[in-house]
């Protein structure tokens, strides 16, 4: 990914959303052509020239200062993860390296602290969104993982490309959203990460909907949430999202889903656990019996 084209598309897109009323000015010049702050609007606010400005808006502010960064920052009103985003595309010497090629493992312990949840889906995802580990419920609740091949075991790959996963998100627009904008912060760290760029390729070309979110440059990195769902096997779900980030782990972190005690969701993952033990019992009993 071009690096100099991203940081421009970047720093527009955030222009275009704000109007001279948010920031407290008033509109002058006639009719605005465009939406958004002008140039020169943005400029007096963030204190330093419209050249400058639109010279780093062009991708060509080589060697730009922290403190403007942090101006233009504060001035187009970014939040922490659009910040970060600002920071690591206007300054690449700060950009972490990519992943290697290879598949992302995990350490066995947290393989077992998997295992161990055998009442809470969890599962682990990789820093582009990769699911590289899962315990029995997770895959229940989201899909049979080990049947799937590793391209299709990413969370933006199936929410965009595998139908069963569209229809279990009750709130589809807003969790896929949520994804995109996930990847572009992952994009502004590592630009030239090869997986990501052949990921958002087939995204691009496959989905309409994925290049729409895409093309607007949303950025952040969200952690937890409620998600309502609706299993194919338990019907309706509403469960708490939580993402624990794994130190020392290129990126990983685990995801746990929930449910309130003593609600109607409750139940209906205690079933979900049930069903999916059974199971396994029998595949386990059906792999012996042919092994035999």
């Amino acid at each position: 990914m071009d690096q100099r084209t991203e940081l421009s598309e970047f720093l527009r897109s955030r222009r275009a959303r704000l109007s001279p009323a948010d920031v407290g000015m008033a509109p002058h010049g006639g009719r605005r052509r465009v939406p958004g702050l002008r140039r020169e609007e943005l400029a007096q606010l963030a204190g330093v020239s419209v050249a400058y400005y639109t010279r780093l808006e062009q991708g060509r502010g080589q060697g730009v200062s922290a403190a403007v960064l942090d101006a233009i920052a504060t001035a187009l009103r970014l939040t922490r993860a659009e910040r970060e985003h600002l920071e690591h595309l206007a300054r690449p010497s700060t950009k972490k390296r990519a992943p290697g090629a290879r598949t992302l493992g995990i350490r066995p312990a947290v393989q077992h602290l998997l295992d161990s949840m055998d009442s809470t889906p969890a599962y682990v995802l990789g820093p582009r969104l990769d699911i590289i580990a899962w315990n029995r419920l997770a895959r229940a609740l989201l899909g049979d993982f080990p049947a799937m091949s590793p391209q299709q075991r990413n969370m933006a790959w199936q929410l965009f490309l595998r139908p069963e996963t569209r229809e279990l998100y009750v709130d589809w627009a807003g969790k896929a959203a949520d994804v995109v904008a996930l990847l572009r912060l992952y994009a502004g760290r590592c630009p030239d990460d090869p997986r990501l760029a052949a990921l958002v390729g087939e995204l691009s070309v496959k989905s309409e909907e994925f290049r729409a979110l895409w093309a607007a440059h949303n950025v952040q990195d969200k952690c937890f949430g409620v998600k309502r769902l609706h299993h194919p096997v338990v019907g309706p779900l509403t469960l708490l999202c939580e993402s624990l980030v794994l130190p020392g782990d290129q990126g990983q972190q685990i995801v746990t889903y929930c449910a309130e005690p003593g609600t109607p969701s409750a139940e209906s993952l205690r079933l979900l656990a049930s069903w999916s033990l059974e199971e396994a019992e029998g595949q386990g009993e059906r792999a012996s019996r042919s092994g035999a």
